[in-house]
């Protein structure tokens, strides 16, 4: 269940980023090598990215990845 709220939480934060940067998920998806329904699932926290591809949409978006981990 931890699991699950970690995930979520990490997916909300990644998400809020990428709306404030006013980048779809499209042009997340193209910019990291991977599907938008890749993006959709990690922001939605169903799915648990490797550690390189939340540092790959920590670059993409211009952010530390820290603050992508918060409450995490």
């Amino acid at each position: 269940m931890l699991d699950k709220k970690r995930l979520k939480n990490l997916g909300i934060n990644i998400k809020s980023e990428r709306l404030r940067k006013n980048i779809s998920q499209e042009k997340l998806a193209e910019l990291t090598n991977i599907s938008r329904n890749s993006v959709s699932l990690i922001e939605t926290g169903k799915i648990n990215p490797t550690v390189l591809k939340v540092l790959d949409i920590a670059n993409v978006l211009g952010t530390d990845i820290n603050s992508l981990t918060k409450e995490i």
